[in-house]
């Protein structure tokens, strides 16, 4: 039976068990340090602020689904299935996502899936009913799984950032694809999330970059050093602007001054 990571007590003892099966891992803990627990919004709405992140930044993804949310307040699946194909546009979607929001929207109207029976599933029984779903791939599922409903064995073979850290923790010569992934996880089941976790906290270490769901800085129009080169430029400018000005204006008073002066006969 799956365990599940609702809290950070949650996480810490499933990370003690890992280490504990893993001797491997002990020395990459020590370096990240406990990660934080990620956890995000379940059900229908989980599943679309994801779908809002697929092959988006994160960025992107967080303004797109801010949008989304905003516009339909409560947020239902069938309200958001049948609203107007621009209306969905103008929130920044495009037609494949669309499409994808409406068909999981339309399978949970359906009955074709109910979530809250996949919240209760083993990792690989609910990975299988969610991808089953048009839009739903699975990157997305495990997504949903891991952070959506804290699935202790979710693992997301498919991702970029823990595919990384997995080379560079395993000395590996190339970043596994998503189907050498799946065999590399099976000596952390069922803590395959918990290793993601620590994946992911390993990778921001050593790459200084976050992995998946994660927000991005905002970057400052110019860097920090040359905003304050531009501006003591700028500064340095103006104040040449205004000493030549009043050279100007002491002239004018000067040339005046002389002119009003009565000559000497």
């Amino acid at each position: 039976m799956s365990s599940f990571l609702h809290t950070e007590t949650d996480l810490q003892a499933g990370m003690t068990a890992l280490v504990a099966q893993d001797a491997r891992l002990a020395p990459i803990l020590e370096k990240t340090g406990m990660p934080a627990l990620r956890r995000r919004e379940g059900g229908y709405a989980g599943l679309c602020a994801i779908v809002c992140g697929q092959q988006v930044s994160t960025a992107s993804a967080a303004a797109m689904r801010d949008r989304l949310f905003a516009a339909f307040d409560p947020f239902h699946h069938d309200a958001v299935r049948l609203a107007r194909t621009d209306k969905l546009k103008r929130l920044g979607l495009s037609m494949a996502k669309i499409k994808s929001i409406r068909a999981i929207g339309k399978a949970i109207a359906d009955g074709d899936i109910d979530l809250d029976k996949v919240a209760q599933m083993e990792a690989d029984d609910a990975h299988a009913a969610l991808t089953a779903l048009h839009g739903i791939g699975p990157w997305t599922a495990d997504i949903y799984l891991l952070f959506c409903l804290g699935n202790a064995d979710a693992w997301p073979a498919g991702d970029l950032a823990v595919q990384e850290a997995v080379k560079l923790v395993l000395d590996l010569k190339e970043r596994p694809d998503a189907k050498e992934m799946i065999k590399l996880g099976e000596p952390w089941r069922p803590w395959r999330g918990v290793a993601a976790h620590l994946f992911w906290a390993y990778y921001h270490v050593v790459k200084r970059r976050e992995g998946v769901m994660a927000p991005t800085p905002v970057k400052p129009a110019w860097p920090p050093v040359k905003a304050k080169r531009v501006a003591k430029t700028v500064t340095k400018k103006a104040m040449a602007k205004k000493a030549v000005a009043k050279r100007v204006i002491k002239r004018a008073i000067e040339k005046a001054n002389g002119a009003a002066r009565p000559r000497n006969k």
